[in-house]
């Protein structure tokens, strides 16, 4: 017999869903660093959308 899982709309509207063990997923995030060297492409990557008028607005 298969198994079932539910999930919830509200989860499922908010994109794509990733189904990973755990295991995976707590080395991925211990694994994820951010650099300085980031911070500053990020900030040029904006600078650049906020130029041409498409940088998105964020809602919080």
């Amino acid at each position: 017999m298969k198994k079932i899982i539910s999930i919830p709309k509200e989860l499922s509207k908010k994109g794509e869903l990733v189904v990973i063990p755990k295991s995976d997923y707590e080395e991925l995030l211990r694994s994820q660093k951010v650099t300085s060297d980031d911070v500053l492409r990020w900030t040029r990557h904006a600078r650049f959308l906020l130029k041409k008028k498409k940088l998105p607005e964020l809602k919080f």
